[in-house]
């Protein structure tokens, strides 16, 4: 991994979790696995299933914590409601605080009607205008307008009221189905701001297998969302961020 002298003197975070398109998941996963970043620690909460998940033989936690020289993950394989995202929120900022992370970044997918499935675009959103000069240095387009809700919502909300600042990259997506061509984009953009080099010509040799194998997660994750949407229109939804 090559990484500049000055990104290297500063701690970064990134996020990951089921949504749509399952961006956020296939975007973290492959960064781990390619950056060979080892696993250091997990988040356990009460309200989440029991789940295990297991991996070339290896037993694996649904939210895992990884590290490579200045850059860590936390990323979740497990979708979660909204309320159990501002605690799982909450336990990153901890997190960050004990490790002096200067920045976190999250990865997570956007339903577009009117997107290009061969070309979709990314959009970023900051929670503290110190990040807007990334947005500009690596020409990501502002999100200007919308509605942002469920467990987005949540995390946004939590990371706002911090003094670290985040920086959420939502590219377009296929809502319903693994998206493993937002996800190139969303790998790429990912690492054009840490300056890493990376290769995704596997993954675009493996787009329908990608589809298919992640499947269930996809399914599993509608629901989620579905419930979501349901709670916010009875209005137990958390405060939106506009």
């Amino acid at each position: 991994m090559q990484t500049s002298k000055k990104l290297s003197k500063e701690n970064i975070l990134l996020v990951g979790f089921p949504s749509n398109g399952l961006v956020g998941t296939f975007t973290i996963s492959y960064l781990v696995h390619y950056l060979g970043m080892k696993q250091i620690g997990e988040i356990e909460h009460p309200d989440l299933p029991p789940t295990l998940f297991v991996e070339d033989g290896e037993i694996l936690p649904p939210i895992r914590i990884y590290k490579k020289n200045n850059i860590f993950v936390i990323m979740s394989d497990l979708p979660f409601d909204p309320f159990v995202a501002y605690d799982f929120a909450q336990s990153i900022l901890e997190y960050c605080k004990k490790n002096k992370i200067k920045k976190i970044i999250i990865v997570s997918g956007m339903e577009s009607v009117n997107r290009d499935p061969k070309s979709p675009k990314i959009y970023g959103l900051v929670t503290h205008q110190s990040l807007e000069k990334v947005l500009y240095n690596h020409g990501i387009s502002k999100f200007l307008s919308g509605s942002i809700f469920g467990t987005d919502a949540s995390m946004i909300t939590a990371f706002r009221k911090s003094k670290i600042p985040a920086l959420i990259l939502y590219a377009e997506c296929h809502p319903f189905f693994p998206d493993p061509e937002a996800s190139i984009v969303a790998i790429t953009t990912t690492a054009k701001i840490l300056d890493v080099k990376v290769d995704t010509t596997d993954i675009k040799k493996k787009i329908e297998w990608l589809r298919i194998q992640h499947r269930n997660l996809m399914e599993e994750t509608i629901r989620s969302l579905q419930l979501q949407q349901q709670e916010k229109k009875s209005g137990k939804a958390p405060q939106i961020y506009r």
